[in-house]
């Protein structure tokens, strides 16, 4: 009995956390009416596929592949340059590494839309202004920079000490041992902390909506607001919109899910 209380409580906690997600997707298939209609059905009397109209009159194709282009950019410079430092984070154990580590759980405190004003000016003045999606990527890379350290530094803990002596002692370097022995048993853990990474900063929205003034270049987040009027707003439109940017999310967490589940030690223990 207990064993079935528990997995009726999961199903219970699980409905709650997806009815959000089941709300937007029925939501876009109902007319403006009936969005607003009491008390609310929970499944649509007459479904409105407008999901083509949605995607020509917004041109989704270029909104959604702005997206792709900072969710990439910024998943492999965090990758590229976060790697090394939660490397070092683990394996260098002292004083003055702890009070690094404190200074990079500091930089995750600070919200986005504190930091937009000083960012804006610097990139103005240094000529980044005329690249906003490079401005963007470089903001968003600061931004996520910070978690991607800590994430990784946890799983290189997870990798015995032993491996990497044992391969300096035939001669590798510490950079070789690293590259050939100690990312290969970290990947699964590298591999989430990007997949995050890469989730995070496909929904970025503050420094894109601040940065890019160009509708050609924003972003699926900044191209949502295209719905909302000072007066009324397409509500349909706005459930379809986000059904549509949200469908390639899940599609990525369901085709990852064991990687994500088998967490950051598989590698290691393996």
């Amino acid at each position: 009995m207990k064993r079935y209380g528990l997995l009726a409580l999961a199903l219970l906690f699980v409905g709650i956390y997806l009815f959000p997600l089941y709300w937007m997707y029925v939501t876009a298939l109902k007319s403006n009416s009936e969005i607003f209609a009491i008390p609310p059905t929970f499944w649509p009397r007459d479904p409105q596929w407008i999901v083509m109209d949605v995607w020509q009159r917004m041109k989704m194709d270029v909104y959604l592949r702005n997206s792709l282009i900072i969710a990439f950019g910024v998943t492999v410079i965090v990758t590229m340059t976060g790697t090394g430092c939660a490397y070092v984070l683990a394996r260098i154990r002292n004083r003055w590494m702890d009070a690094v580590l404190f200074t990079v759980l500091m930089m995750q405190v600070l919200p986005s839309s504190l930091m937009i004003t000083p960012i804006f000016v610097v990139f103005n003045q240094v000529g980044l202004s005329e690249y906003p999606r490079l401005s963007v990527i470089l903001a968003q890379a600061a931004k996520v920079l910070p978690l991607y350290i800590v994430l990784c530094r946890a799983t290189f803990l997870q990798v015995p000490k032993e491996l990497e002596e044992a391969a300096r002692v035939d001669g590798n370097s510490r950079v070789g041992a690293f590259l050939t022995i100690i990312v290969p048993l970290a990947r699964n853990g590298i591999l989430v902390t990007s997949v995050l990474i890469f989730l995070q900063s496909f929904g970025e929205y503050v420094y894109s909506r601040s940065l890019i003034t160009q509708r050609a270049l924003q972003p699926a987040t900044v191209g949502l607001q295209s719905f909302m009027g000072p007066n009324s707003s397409d509500w349909a439109g706005v459930m379809t919109y986000s059904a549509i940017y949200v469908t390639p999310i899940l599609i990525v967490f369901v085709l990852l899910q064991r990687q994500i589940v088998s967490g950051l030690t598989s590698g290691a223990l393996k």
